[in-house]
This record gives structure tokens, sequence and C-alpha cells, in this order.
């Protein structure tokens, strides 16, 4: 009977400490789930472009062709192939060793390797030349390339527009690896990029460009969007980097703008490189340990990218103080607008920062950076789940109005668009100094070459010293790297475009 009792004394003692302890337990979160799904993304800037995705027309990945084929092999030219194709021929570069300079300024010309068995067809730079592929046609596809050890580029496009670059593996060709300057509805992908002392891929002053499925490390900046609009970056792989993904103006440039940027499903992974920039160029203000930067560019949008182990910071949105060897530009507005932020993994970011984001963390009396950062407090901003992430400068961003951009297939247009000269009725110096000069200079600010204000003061009324110079340039100041020959362009171009130069006033 004793047995009994203190095994029901104890049923009871264990009944009543459980329901003690259920008592004291605090009530469990409840997170109400929206009653009605969010609303599609949408954009006033890229309207039209969004409807065109949304119904399925998607840009075509090929070149049109002629049916001409021409096959280079090792120990001939390239160029020489370029000057017997007519529009629409496919070149065929076979394995080999290619010491040379590539000028495509026919449309529909597509330049691609062969590979055999792991064999490239290499252009190499020898570490003398400064480009090893330029294109000013229409229409244009580089693929299939290993391009090594040139000093300005691998692949620079001169307003060239429907674009495509793919399946290249290019290894420290100096300032840039993929450059597509001033072009229209491009296609940037599957390029393996490296070593390279400003942008991996740099998409200046361009419309309709997707950058996709690329690896880019060991670089300055891994991917920038510079001064363009609507272009989709996405399915990108990169890491150690100074910086990462770059969306943002450069004061000075003939075009003033930046906006509609889709920043989407990306890796971008332990962006801690030193920065080995050119000094005073824009890019080396970048800190190291930066995962994404958004300076003054309008409405991006960065979705369900993991971004991981970057020691300054892993997204940070700020205007122009950041780039300290910047001027004004009073045409271009300094803040990043309507910035988005949904759904993204972010973990390991800001355990070490760089002086210049110490700097700002002192100002909030902060000491590890965060996952996010809005340097200006935007208040016209929206982020999704914001308790997720460690965040500076967001108090008076809402919760945005849709959860996905998957309305948006891509941001290239399904028809080919009209050449540059056509679209924007630009004269000869005009296209040239918008699609060639502006790679290297901005009217008053520092970039790869001195601003466009010390050349006109330096030259004022001898554009034929310019031009001459352009085809020929010296190296001449410590403080700048050498310029690239612009020899491919004729006389009568290089003029009209030094005689738009002296002219700027802005």
């Amino acid at each position: 009977m004793n047995k009994i009792a203190a095994i029901a004394g104890a049923v009871v003692l264990l009944a009543g400490g459980y329901y003690l302890g259920t008592a004291n337990q605090p009530e469990p979160t409840v997170i109400k789930v929206p009653a009605a799904p969010k609303a599609e993304f949408a954009s006033d800037g890229a309207a039209e472009v969004i409807a065109a995705s949304g119904a399925f027309s998607v840009r075509a990945w090929e070149t049109p062709t002629s049916g001409q084929v021409i096959i280079v092999k090792d120990g001939e030219s390239i160029q020489d192939a370029v000057a017997k194709a007519e529009p629409g021929t496919l070149i065929k570069v076979m394995p080999g060793t290619y010491k040379e300079t590539v000028y495509i300024d026919k449309d529909n010309i597509t330049l691609s390797g062969v590979i055999e068995q792991g064999r490239y067809p290499v252009m190499e730079g020898e570490g003398v030349r400064n480009d090893a592929v330029l294109y000013s046609g229409n229409g244009v596809t580089v693929e299939n390339l290993y391009i090594t050890h040139y000093k300005g580029n691998a692949i620079m496009g001169q307003a060239g527009n429907n674009f495509i670059i793919r399946n290249n593996y290019i290894v420290d060709t100096g300032v840039y690896g993929i450059f597509p300057q001033l072009g229209k509805n491009g296609i940037v992908a599957h390029n393996i990029i490296s070593g390279i002392e400003d942008a991996a891929i740099y998409v200046g002053m361009s419309d309709n460009v997707d950058v996709v499925y690329n690896q880019v490390f060991e670089s300055v900046a891994g991917i920038e969007i510079e001064n363009s609009r609507a272009a989709l970056v996405e399915g990108n792989y990169v890491y150690n980097n100074t910086g990462g993904i770059l969306a943002f103006i450069t004061p000075g440039l003939p075009i003033k703008t930046c906006s509609d940027v889709i920043i989407r499903n990306n890796f971008v992974v332990n962006n801690n490189h030193e920065n080995f920039a050119i000094p005073g160029s824009l890019v080396s203000n970048i800190p190291s340990g930066t995962g994404m930067l958004i300076m003054a560019c309008d409405d991006v949008v960065v979705e369900q990218n993991i971004v991981t182990g970057n020691d300054s910071v892993g997204i940070l949105f700020t205007d122009f103080s950041l780039a300290t060897s910047a001027s004004v530009d009073p045409d271009s507005e300094p803040n990043p607008n309507r910035p988005k932020i949904l759904n993204n993994i972010m973990q390991d970011n800001g355990n070490n920062p760089a002086p210049l984001v110490r700097a700002f963390l002192a100002t909030k009396l902060e000491t590890r950076g965060p996952d996010v950062a809005d340097t200006v407090g935007m208040d016209d901003g929206c982020i999704l789940n914001p308790e997720r992430f460690r965040t500076i400068g967001l108090d008076k961003y809402s919760e945005c109005a849709f959860s996905d951009t998957k309305n948006v297939l891509t941001y290239t247009l399904p028809e080919p668009v009209a050449p540059r000269t056509e679209e924007s009725n630009m004269d000869s110096g005009k296209l040239a100094y918008y699609g060639v000069c502006a790679g290297c200079h901005a009217y008053n600010s520092r970039m790869i070459g001195p601003p466009t204000q010390i050349i006109q003061a330096l030259y004022m009324d001898n554009p034929e010293g310019i031009a001459a110079y352009a085809a020929k340039p010296v190296k001449k100041r410590d403080d700048y790297p050498e310029m690239p020959p612009q020899g491919h362009l004729d006389e009568e171009t290089r003029l009209a475009a030094a005689k738009f130069m002296l002219k700027l006033s802005k």
C-alpha cells in the first residue's frame, strides 16, 4: 500500500512540475501570413521591358549568320580573317597562340574559339598589347577564347549593340576583363575572369544587358554596372574581390543616370581581397570586404542572393561621399533612390571592417560591419524580413509591396535594336567620344585617364593634336597609366571625337 501511495505521489509531483514548467513558458510567437499575395514587381523606368519579358518573348542567344565560315589555324592571323569576312560570317579559331589585337567593325560577326580536349585558342598580350578584342559592329559574338596578359581590356565593346560575350576564360588583362561600353541589348554569360585591376565585368553607359552565370574573382571589382539602365545581374559566383557587385554613377560621364538594376540569385562570398586599383581611380575607393556597393544608382532590387563572409559590409547603399576622387556633377542625382531588398541570405559579414567603413561605424557607435547599411538613410526604400539581418540606416524603410521579380526573365529585348548612330542620332564625333573616350575620361572626375577638363586645357584649339595622340599615345605622367591606342579608328573619326571633346562643358 505504501508503495502504491509513493508512486501516486510521484505522479502527482511530476504532473504538477510539468504544469508549473509549461505555465511559466512564454507564449509562442505567432506570425500572421498575409491574406493576399503581394503584387508583381514593377518599375516605371523599365515598364516596357518588364512587360515584354513577362510575355516570354526572350532574346535569342545566337547571332544571325550568312553561311560563310572562315577557319583560322595556329600561326595565322585572326585580324586577317576579320578583314576578309562579310557581315554574318562565322570565324572559327583553332587551338593555338595568337599574339595580336583584333578589331571587329562589321555586323553579325561571330568570333568563336574551338576547344579541343581542353586546349583553347589563346590570345596572348605578352604584357605589351593593350586590347585583345575590340568591336564596334552590331550583333557581334565573342566566345570560347582564353585571353591573358593584355594591359587594357580582354574584350571591349565600343558602341556595338546586340552583343553576346560568353564562355571565355580571361586572366590578367589589365584594367578590365569584359567591358561593353555604350552597348544596348547584350548578354555577358558563362565567363571566368580573374586578376583585373579595375572590374572583371564592367557594363558602362549601356542599356538592356544581362550579366549571368559568370565566375569572377581576385579582381578589384567583380561586376560593375556603371551609368547604365535595365541590367540583370543573376546567377554569378563572385568571390575574393575587393568589392563583389557594384551598381553606381560615375560623375562627369555624358550619360548621367543609373537605374533599374536587378541583382538576384548570386553567390557573393568572401570579397576581402586587397584593393590594388590604380591610385586615384574611382574603384580605388572601394573598401576591401564589400559584398555589394550601390552608389547613387536608383531602383536597384537585391533578391535571393547568398552574401557571406565579406569583412566590411554585406550590402552598402551610399551616395557620392564614398568616392573621394569624384567631383560633383549637378546633372547626376547623388542618392540611391528607391532601394529594394527582398529575401536574401546574409551571414558572417562585417567581422573586420576596412578603415573607411570603421569610420562610418564609429559615427553609429558600432564596431562590427552590418549585413546591410544605408549611409544616406533613404526614406523611399523597402525591405522584407528586416529582423533577419543586422542593419544600419534602414529605419525609414517600409515593407516591400512585392516579394520577387520572377515576372522579369531578362532585361534584354526580344528583337535586335538599331545601331547607336540611327537610334540616338549621333554623329561620328559624339559616338566615338561616348563609345570610346568616355571609357577612360569623365568631364571633371578622374577615371583611368585624366579628366576631360585637363585635356581641354592642354590642347585648347588643337583637336589635331588629340587625334594624333589617340592613335599612338605615350605615357606622360607617373600618376596615370599609359592610355590605350585608338589607331584602329580612322583619322576622320578621331578628329571628330577630339573636336567634340573640346566643346564639352559638362
